[in-house]
């Protein structure tokens, strides 16, 4: 399965791709504002990540879908969403992502974000999306608060990266479909008005 973007494709992971994610979530700054990507970042802990994704691609009703972020002008992997921790009777999911610091800064994100929204509450048929964030990643919490979703909380001290040991507080935001439908539309324009 793709998404296609203006950028960007949003597709399966491939082993072919682990040196790209060694590359992008290897880096110390990628890395320390997550929960379970383990520092340094080596060339086993691709494959198995990607495996471990892989396998879930496959179930009938997947519990997660991860999409690797693919440029389009370089075809080159530069980061990752997804929705995991599905609900399909509750109707709920998570999301969380990453990319490769050598990319940040020039919307990728949003450009992703908004095919992964997309994907969960039309295609997945989810109601609401979760999103919890360490409370000093500045640039996440930024992200979450631009695509719509409401901070509906703080859990102190309630994950710890891998990658550095440090406990963190988690902000915790909420997007409910409705919410979405709205702010699709102010993104869409915000990002066409940028051209």
């Amino acid at each position: 399965m793709e998404l296609k973007t203006k950028r960007l494709i949003l597709r399966e992971p491939k082993i072919s791709d682990w040196k790209d994610v060694v590359e992008g979530i290897g880096d110390f700054d990628v890395a320390k504002m997550m929960v379970s990507v383990p520092y340094p970042y080596a060339k086993k802990d691709a494959l198995w990540f990607i495996n471990l994704k892989t396998k879930e691609w496959k179930k009938k009703e997947p519990n997660a879908y991860l999409f690797f972020i693919e440029l389009k002008s370089e075809k080159k992997v530069i980061g990752a969403v997804e929705v995991f921790k599905i609900n399909r009777f509750v109707g709920t999911g998570e999301t969380g992502s990453w990319i490769n610091k050598k990319y940040w800064r020039n919307g990728y994100i949003t450009e992703a974000k908004i095919a992964l929204n997309d994907f969960a509450f039309n295609k997945v048929k989810l109601r609401r999306l979760d999103s919890p964030v360490f409370k000093d990643n500045v640039a996440s919490n930024a992200t979450q608060l631009k695509m719509g979703y409401v901070l509906e909380g703080t859990m102190r001290k309630a994950h710890k990266s891998k990658a550095t040991g440090k406990i963190h507080d988690a902000n915790i935001y909420g997007l409910l479909k409705e919410d979405w439908k709205k702010k699709r539309i102010v993104l869409i324009k915000e990002m066409k008005d940028k051209k």
